[in-house]
């Protein structure tokens, strides 16, 4: 069993909240500007220490600096409040490392909040932070970019790219969704080869989606998807039609209960992607590095690479665990 595998099966959960606590809020965010000058006063009320508050204007400037700067003396506790996009620059830092993340979901959409089972408001967060669980959860790695969620090829890098901030800040996960239908009008199908483990599997599509989380778009994608159970999820959402994106869109949303077998995904450790043009990846809402006839997609899951506050109802699905939450 390899120390990752040791890590997952084996760590405790306690609690005692384990401060003290340095403080990262995107300003830009949907719901940041509003709330962070709140986290440092509420979290210190339920007994967490806090030791040092940044807020963040402009992550793809300051994060690059900053996050090694706060981790260098490995604070036990990194508050982070954000979106899905921050936390992919976040977790960068934090994979491997005993530093524990205790992350108020304070952006659009929060697939990464909702795959970890954390509330959206953000008393309720904070709580999470400061009377839930520690657990150790997976990463994975898309080349040599970590993420937690979910990286994707196709309309949502169009998508992610287009969508302006003001419009997300007034309309939420409805901007997407505006966005992905004018972008959708004129966008392209491409072919892309998947092969997951041993099994290999040719699509032509208009969205592919690798996902280590639990949630794409807002919704589960799967009842038995998990962020700890050590496997990622390859799925196409939809053909080389436009209606059948559509369609496929609508099922997703629809049809969250229902397993990953039944819904034809493909699951493994490892994914390698190939597609027949070059293409932008999105990673968990930002764009990255491309994919192509020359340029394959490795994905790869690292079991229990992050420590993380979750509350006391999150589910374990790690296959190893000796044991789970009811």
């Amino acid at each position: 069993m390899t120390a990752a595998a040791r890590r997952t099966v084996d760590a405790p959960g306690p609690t005692a909240p384990v401060g003290p606590a340095v403080v990262v809020v995107n300003a830009r965010s949907r719901r940041g500007a509003a709330l962070h000058h709140r986290v440092a006063p509420a979290l210190e009320r339920r007994g967490v220490e806090v030791s040092a508050v940044h807020v963040v204007h402009d992550p793809g400037a300051e994060l690059p600096e900053l996050l090694p700067r706060v981790l260098a003396d490995t604070p036990p506790l990194l508050v982070v409040g954000s979106g899905d996009g921050t936390l992919a620059a976040v977790v960068d830092h934090l994979a491997g490392r005993s530093t524990v993340l205790g992350y108020l979901p304070l952006g659009t959409t929060n697939n990464t909040g909702r795959s970890l089972g954390l509330p959206l408001r953000l008393d309720a967060a904070l709580d999470v932070i400061a009377h839930g669980r520690t657990v150790p959860v997976d990463l994975a790695r898309a080349g040599d970019d970590w993420f937690a969620n979910l990286v994707s090829v196709g309309l949502s890098s169009e998508v992610a790219g287009r969508t302006p901030h003001l419009l997300k800040r007034h309309l939420g996960r409805t901007a997407y969704a505006v966005t992905a239908a004018r972008a959708l009008l004129t966008h392209q199908p491409f072919e892309a080869q998947i092969t997951a483990d041993d099994r290999t599997w040719t699509v032509r599509t208009h969205q592919l989606n690798v996902a280590n989380g639990r949630v794409h778009a807002g919704t589960p994608i799967a009842v038995d998807a998990g962020i700890d159970d050590r496997l990622l999820v390859a799925y196409a959402l939809g053909g080389a039609g436009r209606a059948s994106v559509v369609s496929a869109a609508a099922l997703h949303a629809s049809t969250p209960w229902r397993p990953m077998h039944h819904k034809r995904f493909v699951t493994g450790a490892t994914v390698h992607v190939v597609t027949d043009r070059t293409l932008r990846l999105d990673v968990d809402g930002e764009l990255t590095d491309v994919v192509g006839p020359d340029h394959p997609l490795v994905v790869r899951v690292d079991a229990g690479a992050m420590q993380v506050r979750v509350p006391h109802g999150f589910v374990r699905r790690d296959p190893l665990a000796r044991e789970r939450t009811p």
